[in-house]
């Protein structure tokens, strides 16, 4: 509640959720249908809210017999409440859906959070425009698949720039994924084609002069590269994974 001290201002909120509707109807008083109640902390019970804009409280349990009640109705997901009507800011203030169904808008939380991100941006476009030649490649592999061997380094370095502002945040986590470099073996083996998908790319066999024997099975909706390099890197898969590797680098 306010104190002497408090300086009444207008305020805005807004729904939370992505796709906001042209018209959305808060939930404005208690009922068991639809609880609306705050925990009081100095009394220990749970308070029924109610807005009602002629009353001097939101708590129903203060509120007399001639409360009028009124919606409270956000449009195209907005709704500002002028520093007039402080019943209806005490109402959201308390009401179990903010933070959940809606939010209040905070313009320099907001402008917090819009830096973070476009320096993310930034540190994303900084890490992809230093990448050397071998780097942005198993990031261009990785990202794009097969396709990225067709194109030239500059075609690359384009595509990984845009691909890292947009995706700031995805870029710099493929960037510092440990499994990388082995991924990208993974790729080496496939075009040397030392390895081969079979069945309609839903079985990795062995290519080699004396093994074409079945290595896995890749299930149903997984990233085959994923599963591949996870397989090398288990005890079962780590022997293969050595002799691939020495056959790829003498190939080198």
């Amino acid at each position: 509640m306010k104190t002497k001290n408090t300086t009444l201002v207008s305020k805005a909120y807004r729904l939370t959720r992505a796709e906001r509707p042209l018209s959305y109807m808060l939930s404005s008083r208690h009922s068991v249908r639809s609880p609306l109640l705050h925990f009081d902390e100095e009394k220990g019970i749970n308070r029924p809210l109610r807005y009602a804009r002629n009353q001097k409280t939101p708590f129903e349990d203060e509120q007399d017999g001639n409360a009028i009640l009124e919606p409270v109705v956000f449009e195209d997901g907005m709704l500002y409440v002028q520093r007039e009507n402080q019943i209806l800011q005490q109402f959201l203030h308390f009401h179990p859906g903010n933070g959940m169904i809606f939010e209040e808008i905070n313009e320099s939380k907001d402008a917090s959070v819009e830096l973070e991100y476009v320096e993310l941006e930034i540190d994303a476009q900084v890490l992809a425009k230093d990448l050397p030649t071998e780097k942005l490649i198993s990031i261009s592999r990785m990202l794009m698949g097969n396709v990225a061997n067709s194109l030239t380094t500059p075609q690359l370095k384009r595509d990984i720039l845009i691909y890292a502002k947009n995706n700031p945040e995805d870029f710099i986590e493929t960037v510092n994924d440990p499994l990388l470099d082995l991924q990208n073996e993974v790729h080496g083996f496939l075009d040397a084609g030392f390895i081969a998908f079979r069945n309609n790319n839903k079985d990795v066999y062995y290519n080699l002069p004396g093994n074409k024997k079945k290595m896995i099975t890749i299930p149903f909706n997984e990233d085959p590269n994923y599963v591949i390099t996870s397989y090398l890197q288990s005890d079962e898969g780590i022997e293969a994974y050595k002799f691939l590797k020495k056959r790829l680098n003498k190939e080198k």
